[in-house]
């Protein structure tokens, strides 16, 4: 299949874009570069563009004819959405807009969105399930559920069906090593805490102590990047027969503390590893922890790596 991924030179839409070269499909890879890396996504025809420019997109979509859009571009940091919802709200919501509208003159009609389990906000049981209600803490996952509110409304008039796969906490990095995560600033747990145990980072920050869990701090729900990517393949073969607006949570259905975490990471490194303790970040739930099961029904989509072996990748990619 022809495929178009945006954000294809960022952490999860490189990863994907590979995994889909690598399954025989033909890639155009779609990203404005803000945050995403040239050097990320596979030889592959890389189109310099932002989502916001409407036009563009749409004679890009005209001339590249694609079978399927693999949706990633879009901003992702919790605190930064805090601080500035405008952004988020802009770029994840209008830019998906301009996305669906050049769909749709195109007639493309299939679409995978990577969406977030920040959609549900504070849960009110655990693990997750997929009819759990959508109470977004803060803008990025209300700018995420915005989206896959768009998905039904374009579903509902026959013009674009998606499946929008809620990811919990992706990390770890290609085996192969031809891409791993790198962002600047880098904000996500894994890659810190691997950094700061090599002394590669100054003092790991640890942002809460005091939540309702087992020893004070976040449980998350941590899914192998690589597995992310699996489910992405998938999801395309689900679309060329299946319709509607479907959603799929990716997680393993295990959770770990904030220091469990940094306890791994520190054998993986093998090195000690010292952090600060400080105050809650604003939007943080206390526990994320997905339900898969409608992953396996629907793609036959299961987890293959454990905490151990994402640590693991993720420090090799950094280390290299």
């Amino acid at each position: 299949m022809r495929l178009l991924v945006t954000g294809g030179a960022g952490y999860v839409g490189s990863h994907a874009a590979w995994a889909a070269v690598d399954a025989g499909h033909e890639v155009v890879v779609v990203d404005n570069l803000s945050t995403g890396h040239r050097d990320l996504p596979p030889p592959v025809e890389l189109v310099e563009l932002d989502l916001l420019d409407a036009e563009g997109l749409s004679a890009l979509l005209a001339r590249v004819r694609p079978d399927a859009v693999l949706h990633f571009a879009a901003r992702a940091q919790v605190g930064e959405s805090v601080a500035h919802p405008d952004r988020y709200f802009r770029t994840n919501v209008v830019g998906s807009l301009n996305l669906l509208e050049a769909m749709r003159d195109a007639e493309c009609g299939r679409l995978v969105f990577s969406s977030t389990a920040a959609v549900y906000g504070e849960p009110e049981s655990t693990p997750i399930r997929e009819d759990a209600a959508m109470r977004p803490t803060n803008p990025y996952g209300r700018s995420k559920r915005m989206v896959e509110e768009l998905l039904e409304a374009w579903s509902d008039r026959g013009w674009v069906h998606s499946i929008a796969l809620r990811y919990f906490n992706a990390a770890g990095a290609d085996a192969a090593g031809r891409t791993g995560e790198r962002h600047d600033p880098e904000t996500h747990l894994i890659p810190n805490a691997l950094l700061a145990a090599a002394g590669k980072r100054s003092r790991l920050k640890l942002f809460g102590t005091d939540y309702p869990t087992r020893d004070g701090t976040c449980v998350r729900d941590y899914v192998h990047v690589s597995d992310l990517a699996d489910a992405h393949l998938r999801a395309i073969d689900w679309l060329e027969d299946g319709t509607g607006a479907a959603a799929i949570n990716l997680g393993t259905g295990t959770g770990y503390t904030v220091r469990e975490v940094l306890t791994e990471a520190a054998a993986v490194v093998g090195a000690p590893l010292v952090f600060d303790e400080v105050a809650r970040r604003p939007g943080d739930p206390a526990v994320l922890v997905a339900s898969f099961e409608r992953a396996t029904e629907i793609l036959g989509w299961s987890p293959q790596r454990d905490l151990r072996e994402i640590l693991a990748s993720a420090w090799e990619w950094h280390r290299r």
